[in-house]
């Protein structure tokens, strides 16, 4: 087999691939147990007035990303066009549903699906359940019993419009995601954060399209996605000996792993449970809505709003949008007048 790299000529990367997504997952996990790094408390943190420094730390990790990935692919390292984000047909309907589900589920939650995953490693025992929730949700919905339905939603709601943002727009993007940084006064370290967390992105589509390449075997470059990757663990975790571990799965395994040295290391390791049944059946919900939103929508957070996002694709773009208009809607729904309870990051 041949590879992008002479020193895996002997190799077969499929093997490798789930071994870059560890490296690169414990390198996310430590960075986003320090930080918090989370697009839900960056949307229920900001006002109309006052822009969360969380949301410039996003801001940040979008810019990084965007042009990393676009590096990449101007210099023919990785074939943006074959990735799963590009497509002259727009499944319009599932993005927004899902979408508006996800951002939902991630409120109703408190976090979402990768700060739920380092919320597990810090020893969150309601994290650890809503992500078994939303790895079979998001199972169910992209090979189960939801599939049938999954795809003539989306097949009766699609449209043809352009893949990708043109040359101009993309510089306005980033212009306008540096103003969102500089209006957000981000603190040092989480600006430092989140141009790390970028940098992982373009990492990612390095790994898969440029360094860890068969000839013979040729996969779509892929990165950071959280959606795809916990179902993917659930699984491999079931049936490991009939199928090999993606880079999905040991991306998540190595968050977890990441976080929880990083959560030692600071003396954050810590068991909670739910309160009561009440909060039990909100945080199934959530989990649910994200499970099956993440699919529809094409990603999570990360997997649609840094990953797809930095592939200038139009169709995570407007996946993103429509997880912070139901995250905002729902927050703005159980969060009583005049008060930001759920905005308080401790209180996750």
């Amino acid at each position: 087999m041949t590879t992008g790299f002479e020193a895996f000529e002997d190799v077969d990367v499929a093997t490798l691939l789930p071994f870059a997504g560890l490296l690169i997952g414990l390198a996310f996990g430590f960075i986003a147990q320090k930080s918090r790094f989370c697009l839900r408390s960056a949307v229920i943190s900001s006002t109309r007035s006052t822009l969360s420094p969380m949301a410039g730390s996003f801001a940040l990790a979008m810019i990084m990303a965007i042009i990393g990935t676009q590096t990449l692919g101007y210099l023919g390292m990785i074939d943006l066009e074959a990735t799963r984000f590009i497509s002259e047909t727009m499944p319009l309907g599932a993005l927004v549903l899902g979408g508006m589900m996800f951002g939902a589920g991630m409120v109703l939650t408190r976090g979402c699906a990768s700060r739920l995953t380092v919320l597990s490693a810090q020893g969150n025992l309601r994290a650890v359940t809503v992500l078994m929730v939303f790895a079979i949700f998001a199972y169910a919905t992209l090979r189960g019993v939801f599939a049938a339905p999954r795809v003539a939603f989306t097949d009766a709601t699609s449209t043809e419009m352009m893949a990708q943002l043109p040359p101009i727009a993309a510089t306005v993007l980033i212009a306008l995601l540096g103003i969102i940084a500089w209006r957000s006064r981000v603190r040092p370290g989480l600006a430092i954060a989140g141009i790390l967390v970028g940098l992982l992105i373009v990492t990612g589509w390095f790994a898969t399209g440029a360094l860890l390449v068969d000839e013979f075997d040729p996969r779509a470059a892929e990165s950071l996605a959280f959606t795809s990757g916990a179902s993917d663990a659930l699984f491999f975790t079931l049936a490991s000996t009939a199928i090999d571990a993606s880079f999905g799965a040991g991306l998540l395994g190595g968050t977890v792993i990441g976080a929880f040295l990083s959560a030692a290391l600071h003396r954050e390791l810590r068991l909670e449970s739910f309160e009561d049944p009440q909060q039990t059946l909100r945080y199934f919900a959530g989990g649910a809505l994200m499970g099956s939103g993440g699919v529809l929508a094409g990603g999570c957070t990360i997997g649609a709003g840094l990953t797809g996002v930095s592939t200038l694709a139009f169709a995570p773009m407007i996946a993103l949008i429509a997880i912070v208009a139901g995250a905002a809607a729902t927050n703005a729904l159980l969060t009583p007048s005049g008060q930001r309870a759920y905005a308080a990051v401790a209180a996750e």
